[in-house]
């Protein structure tokens, strides 16, 4: 089940407002963790016992450790935890991976008889989850925050329907009160459900219309294509991987928000970066920051005199980065690829962008993600290289230049203008009255109005719709 569905939309979600909204406030969390039980199990329905299991695991583990005062116990305990966790990670996640690159030498190099092996269907979430249960056992671990108390709050936390798919990543500490103390406000209702609606017609509007064209691109003889098609194809991914992941972030957002809860900000106008360095600041902000907290921190971060010893920490914590995203070598290559960008920058770059003004490096940073695209968006990495190579052929042909309609045109340059309408003062400040915390009674009638306009119409162009991807699914 997604949000974007309409079985998500039309029963699942009301029903659920509904019984939480007239709930007293004790059993609020009991309605919500039976409903993020029921989320989940509706699309794997085997696997939340999965996430059953490890919790009530980790649970016991880390109040263990909380009360222990011998460090080397503590930290077997905390060791044991993260073990089992990044086990079943990789279990269920690489283990085919592993298989399929040790039978292509030992077929292929060695011509021996490949390992049989039953190939494992990957559970729903389990890499933005499994990061979750690890900052509750180190946060722990480290005395940022105390454990709860309570297994069923600590149920909660992990399996919030809201983040549960696509995050955002929340760390513990970010959490840990809210789900005992909340605030339950006629605003936080108001706003969330702006919040969810934007969300929606991002996802909806945008972020289908560019996928469709792009996987019919991405779906023809890349030897073929001409610069033009390429372009577009690899433009309209760019844009549908955005609107199609920070909507389904701002309806997550929405949604906590509606209950009470603040998630943190996930996307901040990421294209607009002068920089790699700073798009990684701006692009899935939930991740970059648990790749510093849990990773990059640890190996030393900043703080190491070597530069050597530096980039090579900036370049790890980026090919994890892009294992984490995908089982395949495209997504390594893609996680090395900005790895080599920002480490390239922390050496000099930054100062060459500085000297050549804003527009230019804000064109320069934007090229760089759009190439990098292709290795995320294409398996082979030979066919990732064979894309790349036709988009800067510069060879066009008549035949190829209608393959859009103006329909997709007029959605792109929508796409565009909502991408970059920040880059410029008036275009932050008409964000920032949009996002405003407080809302005069005015403005909650006018933005209240436009939300229920525009979620008619999402749910209309849902429900006609055939093409109602998810992108993020497949990690």
């Amino acid at each position: 089940m997604v949000f974007s569905s309409i079985i998500f939309l039309v029963y699942f979600f009301p029903l659920f407002l509904l019984v939480y909204f007239i709930a007293n406030k004790r059993y609020k969390n009991i309605v919500i963790l039976v409903s993020s039980v029921i989320f989940y199990s509706w699309g794997a329905p085997k696997f939340i016992f999965v996430i059953l299991g490890t919790t009530l695991l980790d649970f016991f583990l880390v109040r263990l450790m909380s009360r222990m005062e011998n460090r080397f116990y503590r930290r077997s305990l905390l060791t044991t935890s993260v073990l089992v966790n990044l086990g079943l990670l990789v279990y269920f996640k690489y283990s085919n991976f592993f298989i399929e690159n040790v039978n292509a030498i030992l077929v292929g190099v060695l011509h021996a008889k490949g390992i049989e092996w039953t190939k494992f269907i990957l559970p729903l979430g389990i890499s933005f989850y499994t990061f979750e249960t690890i900052t509750y056992v180190v946060d722990v671990y480290r005395k940022v925050h105390k454990p709860l108390s309570n297994f069923w709050d600590y149920q909660l936390y992990i399996i919030l329907f809201p983040k549960l798919i696509a995050g955002p990543i929340i760390r513990y500490n970010e959490l840990a009160d809210q789900i005992t103390d909340r605030p339950d406000t006629i605003d936080d209702k108001l706003t969330g459900f702006y919040r969810f609606t934007i969300g929606l017609s991002k996802k909806v509007f945008i972020a289908n219309q560019m996928g469709s064209q792009a996987d019919a691109i991405f779906a023809m003889n890349y030897q073929t294509l001409d610069s033009y098609s390429a372009w577009i194809g690899i433009l309209a991914y760019t844009f549908q991987i955005y609107f199609d992941f920070s909507g389904y972030s701002d309806m997550a957002i929405g949604i906590g928000r509606m209950m009470g809860f603040r998630f943190p900000e996930n996307f901040n106008n990421p294209y607009i970066s002068q920089s790699i360095t700073e798009f990684w600041r701006r692009w899935h902000i939930t991740l970059g920051n648990w790749m510093k907290n849990y990773l990059y921190i640890p190996l030393g971060g900043n703080r190491t005199k070597s530069k050597v010893r530096l980039y090579f920490n900036l370049w790890l914590v980026f090919i994890v980065s892009g294992l984490w995203h995908g089982a395949s070598w495209s997504f390594i290559l893609w996680g090395a690829y900005h790895g080599f960008f920002l480490v390239i920058e922390r050496g000099f770059m930054l100062k060459v962008y500085q000297k050549l003004g804003k527009l230019t490096s804000t064109a320069i940073a934007f090229l760089i993600v759009v190439v990098g695209w292709v290795f995320f968006r294409v398996e082979k990495i030979s066919d990732a290289f064979i894309y790349i190579c036709r988009m800067f052929s510069f060879e066009f042909k008549e035949s190829h230049v209608d393959i859009a309609n103006n329909t997709f045109y007029t959605l792109f340059l929508i796409a565009v203008f909502f991408t970059f309408f920040t880059y410029f003062k008036r275009g932050q400040s008409i964000q920032d009255a949009i996002y405003v915390k407080e809302y005069t009674n005015a403005r909650h009638t006018l933005i209240c109005v436009m939300c229920i306009f525009l979620l008619v119409l999402s749910m209309g162009y849902i429900s006609g719709a055939g093409f109602n991807p998810f992108l993020y699914f497949r990690f």
